[in-house]
């Protein structure tokens, strides 16, 4: 999660959003806040892209796909990747459902190996998947990702040697409103996260304190504005949302080099963060 990336996958907002008739058709039915303004969000996505380019990530694009919504610009959830290739998920929310399928013709066309998918009932999305070190990856069991989901990841990676530990996630404010396990736990490097203490499952708290990580406690009034969603390019090489100082000023005390990104039409809007809005592919 924290090595410095080398390839990543996007999807602009002209591809996801499409047109303002588009978002006025799926916004409200998707659970966005708000209907995102397409000229605003491509002004806010050439930040994220420039950012990521500076810092030597090679990206590649998914193109405009007629089985997805807006929700695929948040490329994290559809897939996760192993050092042995992606494994296609199957999305807990159903308007998402085509999004793995556009996802993998397009890691296929990149020559991405498959090393596995969901099937039948399971479904898991990327935001609840959070690899704590190369064999040890922690799941959010929500309303999003199941037993099932696990179960079927559990057996995939077994060969690799990695181990999957499960954890219940609350209520929150319901299956209405996305709450994945990265909503309140981002790594930024091998033994520091920034979390939101209040919705942390006590047994993955102990295990975090156990495997020595330092952890960063956002404060209150920062949660809603995705304070917690960060993304690390490299180790202590991050990316918050503007509208979260102190946050900001935390992670910078805590020796890393931090960009703020503007995101009230590509973050906000959606409920989403940088981290949602890349699918790492490569990382050394």
């Amino acid at each position: 999660m924290t090595g410095r990336m080398t390839r990543v996958v996007l999807k602009r907002p002209a591809e996801a959003f499409v047109s303002p008739e588009k978002i006025e058709q799926e916004w409200q039915q998707l659970g966005f806040l708000a209907p995102p303004d397409l000229a605003r969000a491509t002004q806010e996505f050439s930040q994220l892209e420039e950012i990521l380019r500076q810092e030597g990530v090679e990206i590649l694009y998914l193109p405009a796909d007629g089985r997805t919504t807006l929700d695929s610009i948040y490329t994290h959830d559809p897939v996760i990747v192993t050092e042995a290739g992606a494994i296609i998920l199957q999305m807990g929310k159903k308007e998402r459902a085509g999004e793995p399928e556009a996802l993998e013709e397009a890691l296929r066309s990149w020559g991405i190996p498959i090393l596995g998918r969901l099937t039948g009932t399971a479904t898991a999305e990327g935001g609840d998947l959070l690899w704590l070190d190369e064999k040890t990856l922690a799941a959010g069991r929500s309303f999003r990702t199941n037993h099932e989901g696990i179960s079927q990841l559990k057996e995939i990676l077994q060969p690799l040697g990695v181990e999957v530990v499960a954890y219940d996630l609350p209520y929150w404010h319901g299956p209405g409103e996305v709450l994945h396990l990265m909503s309140f736990i981002s790594l930024l490097d091998t033994n520091l996260a920034v979390v939101y203490k209040r919705l942390l499952p006590v047994a993955f708290y102990g295990l975090l304190l156990a495997k020595g990580f330092e952890l960063i406690d956002i404060p209150e009034e920062e949660f809603a504005t995705q304070g917690c969603n960060v993304l690390a390019i490299a180790p202590r090489r991050v990316v918050i949302l503007k509208g979260n100082p102190v946050t900001a000023c935390l992670l910078r005390h805590a020796g890393c080099f931090v960009y703020e990104l503007s995101g009230e039409e590509i973050a906000f809007k959606g409920s989403g963060g940088p981290t949602c809005l890349t699918r790492p592919l490569t990382r050394v």
